[in-house]
């Protein structure tokens, strides 16, 4: 198997792979020393550090959020590079668990190192995400 260094592919891949539920891939695309920084004032904002944090706990908890019967729909709609850095944007449907309908526009700003994703900062529609699947107005 071909190692991918590009960061632009790197990122492209890993965001196709969670819209697969590619497992296997998602783990693969981080360095174990990673850092996921979700801003705002939410439950899940913080800066998430480590590889497995950042797959288990943020990643993983969010289905705790969502309604799991129910398709989650992420759609890559853009990427730019500029050296290791990545600007990727996504839109991410589904339900949420107490059936409200999420359908946010996501953004972050990604770097990579020798092929795998070692930071991501995320931006994002968090009152969206505070009304929707956390019940707060």
């Amino acid at each position: 198997m071909t190692t991918i260094t590009d960061p632009k592919t790197v990122v492209v891949r890993y965001v196709e792979a969670v819209r697969d539920g590619d497992t296997e891939t998602i783990v693969a695309s981080f360095a174990e020393h990673a850092t996921w920084l979700y801003p705002g004032n939410l439950p899940i904002s913080r800066l998430w550090e480590g590889r497995d944090a950042i797959i288990n706990d943020f990643l993983g908890g969010m289905g705790a959020y969502l309604d799991t019967s129910a398709p989650v729909v992420i759609a890559l709609v853009h990427a730019f590079a500029d050296g290791d850095q990545v600007l990727a944007e996504w839109t991410s449907k589904a339900t949420a668990a107490n059936g409200a309908t999420y359908d946010n526009r996501c953004a972050a700003v990604f770097t990579v190192e020798d092929g795998k994703i070692t930071s991501v900062r995320e931006y994002a529609d968090t009152h969206h995400v505070a009304a929707v699947l956390f019940g707060e107005a």
